[in-house]
């Protein structure tokens, strides 16, 4: 179980079933062990639905909540066997699940097609994360069918289905307390984690060193895996969104581009930072980059309660459509750009996304007008405008070409002003310089 208290998960049980209703039932099921090679797995990372809902950690399992008397949360035992083991461990994860997860009851994987019918029959709604899995899919319509076309007795199958992830993911867009100490401490292994790496940059190192500084840092610290695969790119390849080759060697006179973030205790930070590798920005790259951190400081005090989530994308790109237009990479006016979206030639994605267990958290986006959603307090999410001049982009300015900069932060939505939760990684001209210096 991951650092919540148990309590915390039954709270979180008990809000779920009050929104399925008390004659519905959720059924959440969590992935299996993937094969990576031959008899290896790749290392497992459990279902994000159902760490939330119970601190479930083990593969392949199954989770039902029925609302009602004596029948209310049970976690699935995924294998009654640990590969190369002669023990058969089913009377302990029984133990344990009832025990330490608060399940009322609990069944190996074997019995499903026997247990989980039990629990569909005479209600009325069905939830489940419907077209997540199509042989789950199936799974829960054979049921269905059996519950359904029974001779010599009325039909018992629910008259309804519903996708759980509606209701579990609106929940998971709003933090808790305990949600955002762990989320402050992903942002500040993080954060330090960046530190690390402009310290150890200098000429000749190749991007995948500072990636082993960034998640040996994670690792050391307490962080269980890299929320994300970690980007690392210098030189033209931070103009490339999502290079994750990170095999190049770093030279004088480029920037270097991260994007990392650790995931601690399955809560996600996510940081991206760019620095000079000879440790001091210069000419145009230095005007670009001040004027993407302009443009992010900008967008961090534009987190309110009460923005629609798509104004912050708005003021952002009239922001560096400003930038771009003031470096010489696009031409005409302001309006132009914004309406005509030209700025998307090095400006192509969004500024924000929700954050929480997974990186790119859940959460609508849209209210249930179909407006997209204002902010509220306890929504996380990321702030991370960018500018990409590609090498071969002949109509830009010499000294702009091969330049990529992107700058993020994680900022928790208040009542009052924004939190950023990843304050204490440099980001100024001045910061930067004086930490990658000190390491020289």
């Amino acid at each position: 179980m991951y650092d919540v208290e148990a309590q915390i998960f039954e709270k979180r049980r008990r809000e779920l079933m009050d929104r399925i209703g008390s004659n519905g039932v959720a059924v959440l099921f969590g992935e299996p062990e993937r094969t990576r090679s031959n008899d290896t797995e790749f290392p497992y990372r459990p279902s994000s639905d159902i760490l939330y809902l119970s601190g479930f950690r083990e593969p392949g399992c199954v989770l039902v909540l029925a609302p009602g008397p004596g029948r209310r949360v049970h976690p699935v035992r995924a294998t009654t066997r640990p590969r190369g083991r002669d023990v058969d461990w089913a009377p302990l994860w029984d133990r344990r699940a009832v025990s330490e997860f608060g399940a009322n009851a609990a069944y190996d994987i074997a019995e499903i097609d026997k247990e989980l019918p039990k629990f569909l029959a005479h209600r009325d709604t069905a939830f489940w994360p419907i077209g997540q899995d199509h042989d789950f899919d199936r799974r829960m319509i054979q049921y269905y069918t059996g519950l359904r076309f029974v001779r010599r007795r009325a039909p018992e199958a629910p008259a309804r289905f519903g996708d759980i992830r509606d209701l579990v993911h609106e929940m998971r867009l709003f933090k808790a307390p305990e949600e955002l100490d762990l989320m402050r401490k992903a942002a500040q292994v993080t954060s330090d984690a960046h530190v690390a790496a402009m310290r150890a940059t200098k000429p000749g190192v190749r991007e995948f060193e500072l990636q082993a500084v960034i998640e040996s840092y994670f690792r050391r610290h307490g962080a269980e895996f890299p929320a994300y695969s970690s980007i690392v790119g210098t030189g033209d390849n931070a103009t490339i969104l999502h290079y994750t080759e990170n095999r190049s060697a770093l030279e004088s006179g480029e920037l270097v581009l991260i994007d990392a973030g650790c995931e601690y205790h399955f809560y996600a930070a996510d940081i991206t930072r760019t620095w000079p590798v000879s440790g001091k920005f210069e000419g145009a790259a230095r005007d670009a980059y001040q004027g993407v951190l302009e443009a992010q400081e900008a967008a961090i005090n534009d987190v309110r309660a009460g923005i629609r989530y798509n104004e912050l994308q708005e003021r952002t790109a009239r922001r560096l459509s400003e930038v771009m237009i003031a470096l010489g990479a696009l031409t005409g006016s302001v309006d132009e750009a914004v309406e005509s979206e030209t700025y998307r030639k090095y400006y192509p994605h969004n500024v924000s996304h929700w954050l929480g267990i997974d990186v790119h958290d859940v959460g609508a986006y849209f209210d249930d007008t179909s407006q997209w959603r204002k902010l509220e307090p306890g929504m996380v999410l990321t702030i991370e405008p960018g500018l990409y001049f590609p090498a071969h982009d002949e109509s830009l300015p010499a000294g702009l070409r091969g330049v990529g900069i992107r700058i993020e932060d994680d900022i928790l939505v208040t009542s009052g002003d924004p939190e950023n939760l990843t304050h204490a990684c440099p980001k100024s001209i001045e910061a930067i310089e004086s930490v990658i210096n000190a390491g020289l």
